[in-house]
C-alpha cells in the first residue's frame, strides 16, 4: 500500500495523512490499530525477552552446525544434531510435523532454494548449504539461517552466498520507526539484481514470535514506501533468497523442496528483527 493510497481505515483521508502518522499514538492504541488493521501483534517488553531467549539457542544452533559440516556428511546428520541440541536445551524444534514437515531442521544444499528436506543426500566439497532453525522455547520462536560453505568454495559459490549476505545486512540497515516493509524489499532488489542475481518472490519473509508465521508478510523486492509502516514492537523475519541465475522455481514431488528451475545456486541469511523506538535489534544475531 502507497502512501498515497486511500487509508484502510476508511476515513477518506491518503494513508499519509492518517494511519500513517499514527507511530506517535500512544503504544496501547498503536497496539490496537495495528491487530485491527493488519493483524500483527505488537510485542510487549515481556514478549521481547522470551524471543530473544529463543533466539540466543537459535544462535547457538548455528554455531554448533558451522562448527561440524564438511564434506562426507548427511543432510540428516545436521537434522540429529539440530534436533537433539534443541531438546537438550529445553526447548522445541518448530518444523517438526509443522504441516506435515517430516524433520526438525531444514537444510537446503546448492540449488535448493529452501525447505530442504533432510535425508541422505552427501555433502560434497565445494557445496553451500543453508540450516534454517526455529525452536520454540517456553511458548516462543525465534528463526533465522545461514549459508555455509563445505570444504573449499568455488567462485559461483562465494559469489552467491556473499550477495545473499550482503543482500540481509542492506535490507536491516533501512530498518526504523517510520520506514515501511516497501524499504526493505526495495534495499534487496536493488543491490541483488545490481548484482547480477535474482530474489526469489514466491517466499517471504514474516511475523514471528508468538507463532512460527504471523502477520506481516515481509516480500524481499518491493518500492519504498510502500507496505505497512514500521512501529515499535513489531517482530519480524527478513531471509532473502537469492539466486545465481533466474528467480524461477520448482516444488519437487515431497511438496516442500524448492530448487532453482533453471539449477543454478541459491543463498538465504535470515534473522529475527525487533522494530525498537530508535531503530531494531536483531533478537538472533550474528555477524554478516
Amino acid at each position: 500500500m502507497g502512501r498515497n493510497a486511500p487509508c484502510p481505515c476508511g476515513s477518506g483521508r491518503k494513508y499519509k495523512k492518517c494511519c500513517l502518522s499514527k507511530i506517535d499514538l500512544e503504544p496501547a492504541e498503536l497496539k490496537r490499530l495495528y491487530a485491527k488493521k493488519y493483524k500483527i501483534r505488537l510485542k510487549e517488553p515481556a514478549d521481547i525477552k522470551g524471543i530473544r531467549s529463543a533466539g540466543q539457542l537459535v544462535v547457538e544452533t548455528l554455531d554448533m552446525v558451522e562448527a561440524e559440516i564438511r564434506p562426507g556428511m548427511t543432510t540428516d546428520e545436521i537434522n540429529t544434531l539440530v534436533h537433539k541440541f534443541t531438546l537438550k536445551n529445553g526447548a522445541i524444534p518448530a518444523p517438526l510435523n509443522y504441516r506435515g514437515f517430516p524433520k526438525s531442521v531444514c537444510v537446503s544444499v546448492n540449488e535448493v532454494i529452501c525447505h530442504g528436506i533432510p535425508g541422505e543426500r552427501i555433502l560434497k566439497d565445494g557445496d553451500i548449504v543453508n540450516v534454517d532453525v526455529t525452536p520454540i522455547l517456553e511458548g516462543y520462536y525465534a528463526d533465522a539461517n545461514k549459508t555455509y560453505f563445505v570444504g573449499t568454495p568455488g567462485p559461483e559459490a562465494q559469489k552467491i552466498v556473499k550477495v545473499a549476505r550482503e543482500s540481509l545486512k542492506r535490507s536491516m540497515s533501512v530498518i526504523k520507526p517510520g520506514n515501511t516493509i516497501g524499504d526493505l524489499g526495495w534495499a534487496i532488489q536493488e543491490y541483488a539484481e545490481g548484482q547480477g542475481c535474482s530474489v526469489v518472490r514466491e517466499f517471504v519473509g514474516h511475523g514471528v514470535g508468538f507463532d512460527f508465521h504471523e502477520a506481516p508478510q515481509v516480500p524481499h523486492f518491493g518500492r519504498r514506501g510502500e507496505g505497512v509502516t514500521l512501529v515499535p514492537g513489531m517482530v519480524f523475519t527478513i531471509e532473502p533468497m537469492i539466486n545465481l541465475g533466474a528467480r524461477h522455481l520448482t516444488i519437487l514431488e515431497d511438496n516442500w523442496t524448492a530448487v532453482t528451475k533453471d539449477g543454478s545456486l541459491s543463498a538465504q541469511f535470515e534473522q529475527t528483527i525487533l522494530v525498537t523506538d530508535q531503530g531494531f535489534e536483531s533478537l538472533t544475531p550474528y555477524d554478516l
